[in-house]
């Protein structure tokens, strides 16, 4: 497979997977509203900052409000994060192999981009938020499910599935690093029906909450950091997603799951390894955001040896 053509595939998941986590950080953030006593940017700043994007909203906005973080989160054309900035990569990327996606893949996405684009602007969005970004939640589901039954599950598919996994542990991992280390700034409010209500949307914000309900019941921090970081078995787990993302790259490379062949294959396969023998206690006392920050640091190296591997492109040898 051309280089061209796997880092398209790849940076197409991506996008669409992190225009998918947006929405649904968005969502649960408007529903937390009416639940919490903080207003203003309290309440909304630490949705701009978990992209790494705060910089950029200060200087263009200013104060944290509700229209003015949704505007950048959802159609701010300069946001390289924004929903519709993500969307219109994703379907510059499809547009570019659509000799290699299958046509219900490019029609979804089309249809996708289309219905934010023509979502009407925050003024309209806020009229029917919930409805607006279900179906872009809904949206990416959907096209992944599209992807999933109507491509080969050959090398392009596993690119597909590696950048999804990449990004769908680093923004599992984010909205850890939010709550722990944003949302909670008074140690008082810990244990209240306060912080139950905050951790609860972590989990909505994951859609995680059933699924953590019938693994451990009562909201627990510990257990919240178990299921979102070290369970085997939930999909949307950073541990999870590692493990998908590494069988991937060893099929993309035929290489034993148990082995290495590349940087991408060993940095990602020790930083799983890691995972896999880490306990919540343990994380949570080393403190829960170094964590995060260290854990997505390497996930960041893990990304720059795949585009290195995969998608650099090098000067031909000469003939000895």
């Amino acid at each position: 497979m051309l280089s061209r053509v796997a880092e398209s595939i790849y940076w197409m998941s991506r996008y669409i997977e992190r225009a998918e986590n947006v929405a649904r950080f968005i969502s649960v953030n408007l529903n937390l509203s009416l639940d919490m006593p903080s207003e203003g940017s309290e309440q909304w700043a630490p949705l701009v900052v978990t992209t790494g994007d705060a910089a950029q909203y200060e200087d263009k906005y200013g104060d944290y409000t509700q229209d003015d973080v949704i505007r950048f989160m959802t159609f701010d054309d300069e946001n390289p994060n924004s929903i519709i900035a993500c969307l219109r990569r994703a379907r510059e990327n499809a547009r570019s192999v659509r000799e290699i996606i299958s046509a219900e893949m490019w029609e979804h996405l089309n249809q996708f981009y289309l219905m934010v684009e023509n979502g009407g602007g925050v003024n309209r969005v806020l009229g029917n938020a919930n409805s607006f970004y279900s179906s872009i939640s809904g949206a990416g589901q959907e096209f992944q499910g599209v992807t999933d039954a109507t491509m080969t599950h050959g090398e392009a598919w596993h690119f597909c599935q590696v950048g999804r996994m990449l990004e769908r542990a680093d923004k599992t991992s984010r909205i850890l690093d939010v709550k722990y280390f944003l949302l909670l700034p008074n140690p008082t409010d810990v244990g209240t029906p306060y912080d139950d209500i905050q951790w609860l949307a972590l989990l909505r914000s994951a859609s995680a909450m059933e699924m953590y309900r019938q693994r451990h019941g009562k909201i627990s921090p510990v257990k919240v950091v178990q299921f979102l970081i070290l369970d085997q078995e939930f999909p949307r787990a950073v541990l999870q997603c590692l493990t998908q993302a590494n069988e991937s790259l060893h099929k993309i490379s035929g290489t034993y799951i148990d082995g290495f062949s590349n940087p991408p294959e060993r940095k990602l396969g020790y930083l799983r390894a890691e995972l896999a023998f880490a306990k919540a206690e343990e994380i949570i006392s080393q403190g829960l955001h170094e964590f995060v920050d260290n854990f997505q640091t390497r996930l960041n190296k893990a990304g720059h040896e795949i585009h290195e591997t995969f998608f650099t492109k090098r000067p031909l040898e000469s003939a000895v």
